[in-house]
């Protein structure tokens, strides 16, 4: 397939905004006059085509915006202007082999960020996305979306973080923020919190895509490589996931729908770092995906997958990942097992009242229920999830088993 103008900008866009960075020290401006050059190729290339070295056109329309932008600052950066605007303007030519998306990634997770911020940097800054694309993903405003990540950038500012390969224990501490956050644009893209589509397709490719660019950068890196391998696995099963417009459990999907390359290439990927010490989240997540998309139809190897969530539970013990593992124990070990293990978890960790996980948990708790008998109980937990998801695909799912009980 032949890359669009849309993805040479993206591709593009940490090379420049790292070119930039790199010479003024200025992430913030710089992340400003970046999109700006993005914004201009955007309208004009299509028109005149696509220039012999697209790069080095790029950063000089971003060097020439950057310029327009510090001379309009306070007159106390008057001398770092003058001193840039002597410079000989900035080539690539001296940095052909230069690759600054893993810098780019861990500045943009720096620690003093929020997650949220982190995650909205990551799309703008090394994604190469609109702030009205982002703020699109996410269900609010265009102007909301600005203010938090202009106030990301300045975070950044506050923190001294500079545009430079961080040591080796901060880098870890960092490159695991880069994957939470590579993670949480992955997931908010596959199952969307609103709107009236399931998925966010350009999410997850942007998702999958940074992914690929990080496992490049650090192909020995078990949890990169795990976390890659879920996302295929995981996207593998997207185009059957829904059918005219309505939403299709995993058990009632059609695999002959499944995207088998990306199977292929996940499972690959998994096998190839299983046995390269403990395994990490990730990478089993990533196994749990392989044997759902490995097996044959209605030969799901439940208890496995049980096990696994078990493992994967005592090294993140999120509520997600504790409500997963209910399904898999009532699927292993029926409904009433499943039942049980949902009152103790709830009973220790509240998961019924948290707001993270609440609509989910009675979700879950409505399909074991319905499954035990108890219609007229499962009947108002599914009404009261489908009041607590704003995707309207999910909605009309959770309704339907409320009014149409199996």
């Amino acid at each position: 397939m032949t890359p669009t103008i849309e993805d040479l900008l993206r591709a593009e866009a940490p090379q420049v905004l790292g070119a930039l960075v790199r010479r003024f020290g200025r992430f913030d401006i710089a992340e400003d006059a970046t999109q700006e050059a993005l914004l201009t190729a955007s309208r004009a290339w299509p028109v005149d085509g696509i220039p012999d070295n697209p790069r080095s056109r790029l950063i000089r329309i971003a060097y020439g915006r950057m310029i327009d932008m510090l001379r309009s600052e306070q007159a106390r950066r008057r001398r770092e202007i003058d001193a840039a605007a002597r410079a000989e303007p900035l080539r690539t030519a001296h940095h052909p082999d230069v690759d600054d998306s893993l810098t780019l990634l861990l500045l943009c997770c720096h620690p003093a960020l929020s997650h949220t911020a982190q995650v909205a940097l990551t799309l703008r800054a090394v994604g190469g996305l609109t702030t009205a694309e982002i703020a699109h993903a996410y269900g609010t405003t265009e102007a909301t979306m600005g203010t938090r990540i202009s106030r990301a950038k300045q975070q950044l500012a506050k923190a001294g973080a500079r545009f430079t390969p961080p040591t080796d224990t901060d880098r870890d501490h960092r490159l695991a923020a880069v994957l939470r956050a590579l993670y949480l644009i992955f997931n908010e893209g596959y199952t969307a919190t609103t709107g009236g589509e399931l998925v966010r397709v350009d999410l997850t490719a942007e998702a999958v895509r940074l992914t690929r660019m990080l496992h490049d950068t650090t192909p020995g890196d078990a949890e990169v490589t795990g976390l890659l391998a879920l996302m295929l696995l995981t996207e593998s099963r997207r185009a059957a996931r829904t059918q005219a417009g309505e939403l299709v459990p995993l058990d009632e999907q059609d695999p002959a729908g499944w995207d088998h390359d990306l199977i292929e290439e996940g499972t690959a990927l998994i096998d190839s770092v299983w046995n390269h010490g403990p395994a990490g989240p990730y990478q089993i997540q990533a196994a749990i995906a392989a044997l759902h998309a490995t097996g044959e139809p209605g030969d799901t190897d439940w208890p496995q997958i049980a096990l696994l969530y078990l493992w994967l539970e005592r090294l993140t013990p999120t509520p997600p990942v504790q409500l997963a593992r209910v399904v898999a124990v009532a699927r292993a070990y029926g409904p009433a097992r499943g039942l049980a293990l949902l009152d103790d978890l709830d009973r220790r960790h509240h998961l019924d009242r948290n707001p993270l996980t609440r609509q989910r948990a009675h979700a879950v708790r409505a399909h074991l229920l319905q499954q035990t008998g108890d219609h007229a109980a499962a009947t108002r937990l599914f009404h009261r999830a489908a009041d607590l998801t704003g995707n309207t695909v999910e909605q009309r799912y959770l309704r339907a088993k409320a009014d149409h009980p199996d």
